[in-house]
């Protein structure tokens, strides 16, 4: 039994290292202070699964607040080899936020963002959708990749008066359809 297991452990690093592993940081997110990154894995010439995070907890000026964590899986179809060109995107994203007084009065494909310039919500999403992409290759091991998407999100909250204080004022949901991942991520590809 040892003999098989050691046998079943070679053949998936030998496999595992015949595969493309990439890291990458999302430039956009890095322009906003959100700590983020991503791994990407070959799973086949044309197939790869792409996973980021993405975490904002610092405490902003003027009482504003912009807290939040994401996490993001994508499952990518490329049209020639992985790692390389246009690929098609098939992803899920979930996470929890704090957000709150941020003087605005933008109104977003349904959602109205100015809500958040006088309470502060405090909730959790989960969604999925699909997009497009394409990868330019600088080097042996540097990449430069754009994506955008499209999807569904389903978020739940508790809204109160202002970002440090009071009492719950009330719960609700919303539905959320359009964009859902921006990336201009640059890539260091093992």
């Amino acid at each position: 039994m040892k003999r098989l297991i050691s046998i079943l452990f070679v053949c998936l690093a030998i496999s595992v290292s015949a595969q493309k592993v990439a890291l990458k940081t999302n430039v956009l997110y890095d322009a906003t202070a959100t700590i983020n990154a991503g791994i990407e894995i070959g799973l086949a010439p044309k197939w790869s699964l792409d996973v980021s995070g993405n975490l904002n907890a610092w405490d902003m000026s003027h009482g504003r607040k912009w807290k939040h964590w994401l996490a993001q899986p994508e499952a990518r179809y490329w049209f020639c080899n992985s790692f390389s060109g246009h690929f098609l995107g098939f992803h899920a994203h979930g996470g929890q936020y704090n957000v709150g007084n941020l003087d605005n009065s933008i109104m977003f494909l349904g959602s109205d963002l100015s809500k958040l310039s006088d309470s502060r919500y405090e909730g959790w999403f989960a969604g999925a959708g699909v997009a497009y992409g394409y990868t330019w290759i600088l080097n042996k091991h540097w990449n430069f990749e754009m994506e955008i998407g499209i999807g569904y999100a389903y978020t739940k909250f508790d809204r109160y008066p202002c970002a440090w204080c009071g009492e719950k004022l009330d719960s609700g949901d919303h539905h959320y359809f359009g964009p859902t991942k921006a990336a201009i991520n640059l890539v260091y590809v093992f």
